[in-house]
């Protein structure tokens, strides 16, 4: 197993956000970074920054020439890689109603798809090594769904039952998975990377229109700070036994506690029916 520091990240969407924060914080900590983004040319400056511990691959994370290209950059340039960090991601507002099947699905593409095929790409020599960490940056939507954001949330959704599975099959391999949930976060997200549906239906305007209006009324003011964020997400790979879920930010974490009070309550108004759907006990 490789030493704290001596370990290789391999880190998608690097150009702006999360990504570029998480690939700096593990470079200045000393790591070894593969820098990946659609535009190597965003991640020049990074790299001149930190020229002998860092390397540059395009990769779209929906072109699977692309993927093997660029984890077999990585390999050659520095012989494994020890953490993967899938943050290739992006956002769409809509209601369910509104959406575009064809923006839906290339949502899926990159945020759910890519992030499975890079997964794939990277866990065979884990697998063999006996060793590794993969370290999905999900969100919060992925713990709880709202209005508007509904098809996102089922993205990263998907991500979470991913992830949960796979921590389970590829722990006895000694590979480490974690979900990071964030809450609101500084990041471009809810402004130039977000996508939205141009069909506006009167009917939702009061639920999801309001809260279209609230995501973009917040953007720049979210609480979340990145760069703190990105350390705490780094300091997993200094972790023995890393949580399968890290949420970062006082809101996730009051969100998610009152949503499973709301679930418990529910499991205990509904457990007569749900204990009646068995077969008789002999």
């Amino acid at each position: 197993m490789a030493a704290a520091r001596d370990k290789v990240w391999f880190i998608t969407g690097c150009s702006t956000g999360m990504g570029r924060d998480i690939a700096r914080e593990a470079l200045a900590q000393g790591y070894r970074v593969m820098l990946t983004a659609r535009n190597p040319d965003t991640l020049a400056a990074l790299h001149a920054e930190f020229p002998e511990r860092s390397a540059v691959a395009p990769l779209d994370v929906t072109d699977r020439a692309q993927i093997a290209a660029a984890v077999l950059r990585a390999r050659e340039v520095f012989g494994r890689i020890d953490v993967l960090v899938n943050n290739a991601g992006y956002g769409y507002i809509s209601a369910i109603e509104e959406g575009d099947e064809a923006e839906v699905r290339a949502m899926f593409e990159t945020n759910f798809w890519g992030l499975l095929a890079v997964t794939r790409a990277v866990l065979p020599e884990m697998r063999e090594r006996r060793s590794g960490q993969i370290i999905h940056n999900s969100s919060q939507a992925g713990l709880m769904s709202f209005p508007g954001t509904a098809y996102y949330s089922t993205s990263k959704f998907a991500v979470e039952a991913l992830s949960e599975g796979l921590s389970r099959e590829v722990a006895p391999f000694g590979i480490k998975v974690t979900a990071v949930e964030a809450g609101p976060v500084r990041t471009e997200w809810a402004g130039r990377s977000m996508r939205r549906t141009p069909t506006k239906l009167a009917d939702y305007a009061e639920v999801v229109g309001a809260r279209a209006q609230l995501i973009t009324d917040m953007d720049g003011k979210q609480p979340g700070d990145p760069e703190r964020m990105a350390r705490a997400i780094v300091a997993l790979a200094d972790c023995d036994d890393p949580p399968r879920q890290l949420l970062l930010g006082r809101g996730v974490l009051a969100a998610y506690r009152a949503k499973l009070a709301e679930v418990n309550v529910s499991l205990d108004e509904w457990e007569s029916v749900s204990l009646a759907s068995d077969f008789p006990a002999d």
